[in-house]
């Protein structure tokens, strides 16, 4: 697989790199075989991420998600069809490649915080500019999360909405391409759940970072700019939002 390229950070274009997707992919299918039980989590699925915007991955449990998030994530791999990230072949790429590409173009943010309790809130997202390409200051990646006067303290002392937000900003703080997002409010009450949101939607705005989140939460879906609902494993329905919500006005 060719070096994947960083996109300019103030136009969000790629070096030779046309069109306006970040992903587009065709015909995905993920095939589990769980001893002689085949579970077919995705069932022939095109999708595309557009460069800049907020999409919502929207559906019940088990309707596979989680599943086209960590294709794209190259968390794993489909059982057949193509994933192009910025007309990179991802489905070509070996292990190595793809946790390279995991490490210069992809941050993920999960239901579960997963920070170090014996770290603070700088040293968690250090851990990630460390070994990034091209990071931003741990610092400033938690100013941009509204967690300036808390980067010192350690998860214990925060609260689970803070804890999310220092995941956010160690997912950002290596200036990814992409942030990926499953069930990011999925532990939090709704109110906690807003400033999470206005978190996500205040970084794909100020960096322009294309953002895909899953939820199970129909409200959440006022806040995108696209929707893609999905069900067993297909894709049964695609919208815009002429004028997304903001998140502070999403109740669930």
């Amino acid at each position: 697989m060719a070096n994947l390229r960083q996109p300019d950070r103030l136009t969000g274009r790629s070096p030779g790199v046309e069109g306006s997707q970040i992903f587009e992919a065709r015909n995905l299918t993920k095939v589990y075989h769980m001893g002689e039980v085949e579970v077919r989590a995705l069932r022939g699925i095109d999708f595309d991420l557009e460069r800049g915007e907020l999409l919502v991955l929207l559906g019940a449990s088990g309707s596979g998600k989680s599943t086209l998030l960590n294709i794209l994530g190259g968390l794993d791999i489909p059982t057949s069809g193509t994933v192009q990230f910025l007309n990179q072949d991802l489905t070509a790429a070996d292990d190595a490649e793809l946790t390279r590409y995991r490490r210069d173009h992809v941050g993920f943010v999960f239901q579960f915080y997963n920070l170090i309790p014996s770290l603070t809130a700088r040293e968690n997202v250090a851990l990630v500019t460390d070994i990034a390409r091209d990071p931003i200051r741990p610092e400033e990646a938690l100013e941009l999360v509204g967690l300036g006067p808390r980067i010192d303290h350690f998860p214990a002392q925060l609260s689970g909405g803070e804890q999310q937000r220092v995941a956010i900003a160690r997912a950002i703080a290596k200036q990814p391409d992409v942030l990926l997002c499953d069930e990011p409010t999925g532990a939090l009450d709704s109110s906690t759940g807003q400033l999470v949101l206005k978190v996500l939607k205040d970084v794909n705005q100020q960096l322009g970072t294309a953002t895909a989140v899953i939820t199970h939460n129909a409200p959440i879906a006022a806040m995108a700019d696209r929707v893609v609902r999905l069900h067993d494993g297909t894709i049964a329905d695609v919208y815009r939002n002429d004028q997304p919500a903001a998140p502070e006005e999403i109740e669930w």
